[in-house]
């Protein structure tokens, strides 16, 4: 098991940040974000499809659960899950996520508690960051703006030898 922490300064730097995950990335790899609302998960996600070259806009799926987003580019698609309205393992399972796990990235948002059965191999990444960006911060200022801090935690043999970006 590999631990490591980033800071970024902003949400363009998330987007950095994730499109050279991307980079370590391959089909079959399942990342689980954590994090409070505003903490940079889709942000991140954004990030990681740029980087994985897949059609579409990535956004927030939390009304349509999962989003599944193809390769331009011959690597592997992006699936898009949010968790958030999911109360139980067998919700997660009814999605059958796990037909396309192998041929796919699937980054799964409020998985912690739930996506770790998908795959004795993930990367799970802790997301925090100050409310308004900043201690003590506006509540309404830009959500662009403002410093975020990523634990990553890379669990299973997959990741043996895998140096994470940061």
């Amino acid at each position: 098991m590999t631990t490591s922490t980033v800071t970024l300064a902003d949400a363009d730097a998330m987007r950095e940040f994730g499109r050279a995950l991307a980079g370590v990335l391959r089909a079959g790899d399942l990342v689980v974000l954590t994090g409070p609302l505003g903490a940079g998960k889709t942000t991140l996600t954004q990030g990681l499809g740029a980087g994985l070259g897949v059609r579409g806009q990535v956004a927030s799926p939390t009304f349509i659960i999962a989003r599944v987003h193809p390769s331009l580019v011959g690597g592997p698609a992006l699936v898009h899950v949010d968790a958030y309205r999911l109360g139980s393992l067998e919700e997660l399972d009814a999605l059958d996520l796990d037909a396309g796990l192998e041929e796919s990235v699937t980054v799964v948002e409020w998985g912690e508690g739930l996506a770790e059965v998908l795959s004795e191999d993930r990367l799970e990444i802790v997301l925090e960051r100050p409310h308004g960006g900043a201690p003590g911060g506006d509540p309404d200022a830009d959500p662009e703006a403002g410093e975020r801090t990523l634990r990553l935690r890379a669990v299973g043999p997959r990741w043996d030898g895998v140096d994470l970006p940061g």
